[in-house]
C-alpha cells in the first residue's frame, strides 16, 4: 500500500524541468496539483474480506484527529502520516487501514481478510480503547462483506435479520450488491457484495463507491432535521411579515412608521441570522446529494427480479428529504427578498412623509420671509424718518448759527427747504447699503456652491 509519508514527500517536491534546452520557473504547487488526481486510490481486493467503514464528523480541533491516527500507527509500529497529509493507506499486518480527512468529516476504512460475514469478532483487531476515544461524532458505521461465491436467499435473510433488502446487479452485471439501508442489532449498517467476475481493482473500486454512497447519503440528510425545525419558524416570520404589510397600508401617523420600520428591521435581522446559520449546511446537502447520484451512476445498476434497486430506493426516500431542504432554503431567500422590498416600500413612505414635512416647513419659512421683508421695509421707512429727523435737527443748529452771523435765513424755513432733500438722500443711502449687503451674501453663497461642486 502507498504510504502517506511518501505521498507527502512527493507533494512537497517540485522537480525542475530536466530538459537541457528548456529553462522555466516551476510553480511551487505544480507537483501537488499533479498528485491531487492520484489521491484516494481504491483498494485492491482479490479475495473474500470484511470491510468496516466509519465516518466521523470532525470537531473544531482537526489536529486531534491527526494525533489519534498517529497514536494507532505507533501502537502497530508503522510509519505515521505527515502533519499536512489528508490521507493514509497502510498495511498494519492483520488489517489494512484507509484514512481520509475531508472538509468536515474523516473516513476510516478497515479491511480484514478471511473472516465470516458479519462475524461478532470482526473488529477485534482494532484496539477497543483507541476506537472508543475516536474524536468527533460518529455518523456512518457500516460493515461490508465481500464474497466470491454467490450467497443463497436464506443466508441473505439471516445476515440482514429479516429486514427488507434492496439489491441490484452492478458493474455491468459483474457483481451483485444487497443492503437494507438500516441499522442492525450491532448498531452497524450492512452491505453484502458478491463478486461474480470482478478484477481485484474493480472490486476495490466497487467497495470504495459503496462506502462513499453510504457516507454521502447520510451527510446529505444532516440538513433535514434543521429544515424540519425551521419550518414552523419560517411560517411565524411569514405571518409577521404579512401583518406588517397590512399595517403599512393603514399607516396614519409618523409614529406608526417608525415602529413598523423597527419591527421590520428585527425580522430582517432574524432572517439573515437563519441564513448565515444554515447556508453551509443546505449547500453541503445539495453537494452531497449530487455525489450520491454520481456514485449511483457509476454503479451501473441493472435490476434483480423481485428486488428494489439501490437507485430506486434512494430516489424515493432520499430525494424528498433533499427537496425539503431546498424548499426551506428557497423560503429563506424569498423571505429575505420580500423583507427587502417591504423595507424599501416603507422607507419610500417615510421619505415621502419627510418631503411633505419639508414642504410645509419651506412654505412656513417662505411666509416668514415675506413677513420679515415687510417688517424690514417698515423698519427701513422708520429708519429713514429717524435718520432724517436727526439730520434736520443738526441742520437746524447750523441754520440758527448762520442766522446769528447775519445770514438772512430762518431756522424753520431752512429745515422746510432741506426736508425733502434730506429724506431722499437718506432713503437712497439706506437702499444702496441694503443692495450691497444682498449682493455680498449672494456672492458668498455662490463661492460655497462652487467649492462643493469642485
Amino acid at each position: 500500500m502507498k504510504n502517506a509519508l511518501q505521498e507527502s514527500k512527493l507533494e512537497n517536491a517540485s522537480p525542475e524541468i530536466a530538459a537541457p534546452s528548456v529553462s522555466l520557473r516551476v510553480h511551487p504547487l505544480r507537483s501537488s496539483l499533479y498528485e491531487e488526481l492520484h489521491n484516494r486510490p481504491s483498494p485492491i481486493i482479490d479475495r473474500d474480506c470484511h470491510v468496516a467503514h466509519f465516518t466521523v464528523k470532525l470537531s473544531d480541533n482537526r489536529q486531534e484527529m491527526y494525533e489519534h491516527v498517529v497514536d494507532l500507527c505507533r501502537r502497530f509500529s508503522v510509519p505515521s502520516p505527515a502533519p499536512e497529509s489528508s490521507c493514509l493507506y497502510q498495511d498494519f499486518g492483520g488489517f489494512e487501514l484507509r484514512w481520509e480527512r475531508h472538509l468536515e468529516f474523516a473516513n476510516f476504512t478497515f479491511i480484514c481478510y478471511d473472516l465470516l460475514p458479519f462475524d461478532a469478532d470482526a473488529l477485534s483487531f482494532i484496539p477497543k480503547d483507541w476506537l472508543a476515544a475516536l474524536p468527533g461524532e460518529l455518523v456512518v458505521a457500516v460493515n461490508i462483506s465481500v464474497l466470491h461465491e454467490e450467497p443463497n436467499e436464506t443466508s441473505i435473510r439471516r445476515w440482514f435479520e429479516g429486514q427488507r433488502v434492496s439489491g441490484a446487479w452492478v458493474a455491468d452485471d459483474k457483481a451483485q450488491v444487497w443492503t437494507a439501508f438500516k441499522l442492525h442489532s450491532d448498531g452497524f449498517g450492512r452491505i453484502v457484495t458478491y463478486s461474480k467476475s470482478l478484477t481485484s481493482y474493480q472490486a476495490g473500486r466497487l467497495i470504495q463507491r459503496l462506502c462513499e454512497l453510504e457516507t454521502y447519503r447520510l451527510m446529505s440528510l444532516m440538513a433535514l432535521p434543521i429544515a424540519r425545525q425551521m419550518g414552523s419558524e419560517l411560517t411565524r416570520i411569514e405571518d409577521s411579515l404579512a401583518t406588517l404589510n397590512q399595517s403599512i397600508s393603514e399607516i396614519d401617523v409618523d409614529k406608526d412608521e417608525r415602529m413598523l420600520l423597527q419591527e421590520l428591521s428585527q425580522l430582517a435581522a432574524e432572517v439573515e441570522r437563519h441564513r448565515s446559520n444554515t447556508n453551509f449546511r443546505f449547500s453541503a446537502a445539495v453537494a452531497y446529494h449530487d455525489l450520491v447520484r454520481d456514485r449511483l451512476r457509476q454503479l451501473k445498476e441493472s435490476p434483480v427480479d423481485g428486488t428494489q434497486s439501490l437507485r430506486e430506493f434512494l430516489e424515493r426516500r432520499l430525494t424528498p428529504g433533499i427537496k425539503t431542504c431546498n424548499s426551506v432554503r428557497d423560503r429563506l431567500e424569498d423571505l429575505s427578498r420580500r423583507i427587502h422590498r417591504t423595507t424599501s416600500l416603507l422607507r419610500t413612505r417615510v421619505d415621502l412623509s419627510i418631503q411633505e414635512q419639508n414642504q410645509h416647513l419651506l412654505s412656513s419659512m417662505n411666509r416668514r420671509s415675506q413677513l420679515q421683508l415687510r417688517l424690514q421695509q417698515t423698519v427701513e421707512g422708520l429708519s429713514v424718518v429717524a435718520i432724517g429727523y436727526y439730520i434736520l435737527a443738526l441742520l437746524g443748529i447750523a441754520f440758527a448759527g448762520l442766522h446769528d452771523f447775519g445770514v438772512p435765513i430762518e431756522e424753520t424755513t431752512g429745515k422746510a427747504i432741506a426736508l425733502p432733500f434730506v429724506l431722499g438722500a437718506v432713503y437712497l443711502g439706506v437702499r444702496s447699503l441694503r443692495q450691497h449687503i444682498t449682493r455680498s451674501s449672494r456672492g458668498n453663497e455662490r463661492q460655497k456652491d462652487d467649492a462643493k461642486r469642485s
